[in-house]
Formats: C-alpha cells, sequence, structure tokens
C-alpha cells in the first residue's frame, strides 16, 4: 500500500532512514515495497538503470528511450489505468502534475511520486538516494544510491586524471540545436566538461539560452552536439561559418548523456575527453592504446601482449558484450568487482551498466574504448598486471 502525505514515517530528507518500510521520500509515505513502477521521466529511468533496479520496472513512457527498457510497454503519462494494468503501483515523475492528475493517479491504484533532477555534484547523491529509497528502502536502497552516485563521480574524476596538461584551453560546447540552445553554466552538465579537461563556451550563459552572437563570439574549437543535429549546423546561417564548423570538429553523441544523469555521464566526459585528446585512445599496434601521461602502467604495454598470448586460469573465453547472459559474463562481473569496477551485485547478464565497467577499466589500463571485453581486454583483466580502479 502506497499513501501519500500520510505522516513522516522514516523520512529520508535529511539522510538515510532507520528501516527499509514504510520510508517517506519528498513526503510520499510507501508502506511496502512497491510491487511495480512506472517511470515517467527518462532522467529517473537512466537512475534506474545505474542503480540495477530496473527490475521493478513494468511501464516507461515514449520518451524513456534507453535499450535495456525497450521490453516494458509504453503508457501514455496521465493513463494510470494502463500503468495499473500491467502492476505498477508507484510512478516516478520529475515534478507532480496537478491536484487532479494526483487525484485520478490513486483512484487507479498509482502513487505518484516526484523526484527533482540533480542540480550538482553534491545533489546528485540525494537524486540517487531518493529514486533508491523509494524503490529498495529507506536503508538498503538509500545507502545503494548514494554509493552508487559517488562512484560515477569516481570514475569521472579517474577520467580526469589521464587528461594531458596544457597552458591552451580548449574552448568547446554542447549545443541542442541550431537554434540558439546550449548546455549553459547554471545547467547540471555543464560540469562535465572540466572533467574531460575542456572549457564550456556558455559557461557565462544561462538557461539552456546560447544566443548565436555569443556562439560566434567564443568561437569554440569544438562542438557537440545530438545525433542528427550535425547538419543542421553546416546548414544554417550564422552557424556553418563557425570555425569548428568549417573545420570539421563538430562531434554528435547520443542525446541522453547531456540530459540525463546516470551512467551516461561517465560515457559523455569519456567521448569528449578521448574526441579533444586523441592521444588517449591512440592505438599502439598490440591491442592497448597509449596514455598522454606516459606512465608504464597505464599504457598496458608489454604486459598487455604477453597476457593476450595465453589466458589466465579462471578466464572466460571468447568475446563478451552487451546482451550476452551465463557463467562467462559473471566471472566476468565478479573480476570487475574484485579490481573496484562494478558496484552492485554481479548478475550473469551483460547490460549496459557492465557495458560501462569494461570501458572504465579498458580507459584505466590503457586500452581501446570499446565496451566489449574481446580477449585482450579479458586477458588483461585477469592477470596480475591489470589496474584497479583507486577508489580513494
Amino acid at each position: 500500500m502506497l499513501l501519500t502525505g500520510c505522516g513522516q514515517a522514516n523520512d529520508v530528507t535529511s539522510g538515510v532512514g532507520t528501516t527499509d518500510f514504510p520510508v517517506t521520500v519528498n513526503e510520499v509515505t510507501i508502506q511496502q515495497k512497491p510491487e511495480g513502477v512506472a517511470v515517467l521521466s527518462d532522467n529517473l529511468a537512466d537512475v534506474v538503470l545505474a542503480l540495477n533496479y530496473e527490475a521493478v520496472l513494468k511501464a516507461r513512457t515514449a520518451d524513456c528511450t534507453q535499450s535495456d527498457l525497450e521490453v516494458l510497454p509504453i503508457v501514455d503519462p496521465t493513463d494510470y489505468g494502463a500503468m495499473s494494468g500491467v502492476g505498477a503501483t508507484l510512478a516516478l515523475v520529475d515534478e507532480l502534475p496537478g491536484e487532479e492528475e494526483v487525484s485520478a493517479a490513486a483512484s487507479a491504484g498509482v502513487t505518484l511520486l516526484a523526484i527533482e533532477p540533480a542540480k550538482s555534484r553534491e545533489d546528485l547523491e540525494r537524486l540517487y538516494s531518493q529514486v533508491g529509497a523509494a524503490l529498495q528502502g529507506g536503508v538498503t536502497g538509500y545507502e545503494k544510491g548514494g554509493k552508487t552516485a559517488k562512484n560515477v563521480f569516481i570514475t569521472i574524476d579517474d577520467v580526469e586524471r589521464v587528461i594531458p596538461s596544457s597552458d591552451t584551453p580548449k574552448v568547446s560546447c554542447y549545443l541542442f540545436d541550431a537554434q540558439g540552445h546550449g548546455v549553459t553554466g547554471d545547467m547540471f552538465h555543464s560540469i562535465l566538461f572540466a572533467s574531460a579537461g575542456l572549457t564550456n563556451a556558455a559557461t557565462d550563459c544561462t538557461g539552456g539560452n546560447f544566443p548565436l552572437d555569443n556562439l560566434k563570439l567564443a568561437d569554440p574549437s569544438y562542438i557537440f552536439c545530438p545525433t542528427g543535429v550535425k547538419a543542421q549546423l553546416e546548414a544554417a546561417e550564422g552557424y556553418k561559418d563557425l570555425t569548428a564548423v568549417k573545420e570539421g570538429r563538430v562531434y554528435e553523441m547520443d542525446p541522453t548523456w547531456m540530459t540525463c544523469q546516470g551512467r551516461g555521464l561517465i560515457q559523455a566526459v569519456s567521448f569528449m575527453a578521448g574526441t579533444v585528446f586523441p592521444e588517449l585512445l591512440e592505438d599502439t599496434g598490440d591491442g592497448t592504446q597509449s596514455t598522454a601521461s606516459g606512465d608504464d602502467t597505464q599504457s598496458g604495454g608489454d604486459s598487455s601482449s604477453s597476457a593476450t598470448s595465453s589466458l589466465p586460469e579462471g578466464a572466460p573465453s571468447g568475446e563478451l558484450k552487451i546482451g550476452d547472459q551465463g557463467d562467462d559474463v559473471l566471472r566476468l562481473q565478479y573480476r570487475l568487482q574484485e579490481l573496484g569496477y562494478l558496484f552492485v551485485p554481479p548478475t550473469g547478464l551483460f547490460a549496459e551498466g557492465t557495458e560501462q565497467c569494461v570501458k572504465d577499466f579498458q580507459l584505466l589500463n590503457g586500452m581501446i574504448v570499446t565496451g566489449v571485453a574481446d580477449e585482450a581486454t579479458i586477458a588483461l583483466l585477469f592477470s596480475n598486471e591489470a589496474v584497479p580502479r583507486n577508489a580513494s
């Protein structure tokens, strides 16, 4: 049973609860673990996936386009009868609709819970903890949420540490379209630029408004944008004359990386850093990549070459990639967990979370970042030369 505004039992507003359920999140008291959840926000869907709690999801709205959620039925955000019909008793939204909608949901047996996007690096922990608490309880879910949020930025900080130093700022921006909109300095995703070794040209702008005049004045060396926008920039008056456009330095990204707050944050930083600093991804010819630091441990070097000659005992054989399932994936996940790359219980399913862990390992071990656990990656991962993540 889920109740709205019924007391403040086990409220996690200011910290971890005393028990899992009942739990109060943002003035909504959840009496017991939800039987099923509908996610009506692409951002909250991303967070649920980052927590590996997607098994509780029963439905999604059309804007939740993550591949791991493709099997879920799509519902209209106001069709609470349909949500209830597929077993959802709780629906996650970014902000509550009007009272009539809240009442309509309650009449259908669905409680609406609003959890706002994070506004800062520190606030990400609040977002993850609240989602975790709502789905798995005020202790279990809350603590896992906080730990997962911390680990997102541990990985991002790991990327930042291998960025080569430079006296010349690398000015860049992220444009949503060719109509004056981009990631501005007051937006959460603006913090990712510094982690990628870049300066956001729209730092002084606000509200996602990045006028063409400001853009021309900054004339960034690199422009990032969602898939499909590059062609618009190349054709639009004013935009097509920008240095980055004329010199072919416009790079398309998965649009969710710069709008959602799940593990795509890591992918955004890795992509931007690898694009602007190609030496991070430079192929040395032996299946590894050199890093700008020149550190022998990071570059992999001979250790990777020797490791690929024969797979260590206990290592899975063959290539593992997203969608694979079984004992080989389980062994891979346990080894990633042992080295500090995996922070959730191994499941034996190679989903987006495992793919990102493999990417993290490849990046910090000086390999080409693909997210696919090929023979070279597996050999190095299970060898004594594998570099663990420094979680300090």
